[in-house]
């Protein structure tokens, strides 16, 4: 086993691990930020989208030593105390999930769409998005929850939201 140090919401932890180990089971097992979900194991299904130095990930195929010294985000992370991101406030707005479950990758992969393209096209959506599944077929809510969270970002002339990746005090938001 070797010692990783881990840069997850902007505080670093040190993390003794295999280093083929799961950046996902590192994630929910061993720093309990659990808001992250398994999903297929397999980069299928995006349930375990995370930002790994601002570029969207499947945790459950990222090996911890991958992401050792890198800046991690993950749903926890894009809350700043009690004010939801544009995109978890959105998804609760809308009345977005239905189950949830994949719900956390789905609004990771949009932080970062919406990081590229501020105010993007369904044709952007559905392209940055593609690798999202929802086996409730929350499809449609979740594109009107994009294009208002865009919205509210860009009428707040802050095209990235609030700082993603920012240390998050004593708040577990994982909407």
């Amino acid at each position: 086993m070797a010692t990783y140090d881990l840069t997850v919401n902007g505080t670093t932890h040190s993390v003794e691990a295999e280093p083929e180990m799961p950046l996902l089971w590192a994630l929910r097992d061993m720093l309990g930020l659990v808001g992250t979900k398994f999903g297929c194991g397999i980069s299928l299904c995006g349930a375990c989208t995370v930002h790994l130095n601002g570029a969207p990930v499947r945790s459950c195929s990222t090996s911890i030593a991958l992401a050792a010294g890198k800046s991690v985000t993950t749903i926890e992370g894009l809350a700043q105390g009690n004010d939801l991101h544009p995109l978890q406030q959105s998804w609760m707005d809308l009345d977005v999930p239905q189950c949830g479950y994949c719900q956390s990758g789905q609004i990771m992969s949009a932080a970062a769409l919406l990081k590229q393209h501020p105010d993007p096209t369904d044709a952007q959506i559905d392209a940055a998005m593609a690798g999202n599944y929802c086996r409730c077929g929350t499809y449609n809510r979740i594109r009107s929850a994009i294009h208002a969270a865009a919205g509210v970002m860009v009428a707040q002339n802050t095209p990235q939201g609030p700082q993603i990746g920012s240390p998050v005090a004593g708040t577990q938001a994982q909407v």
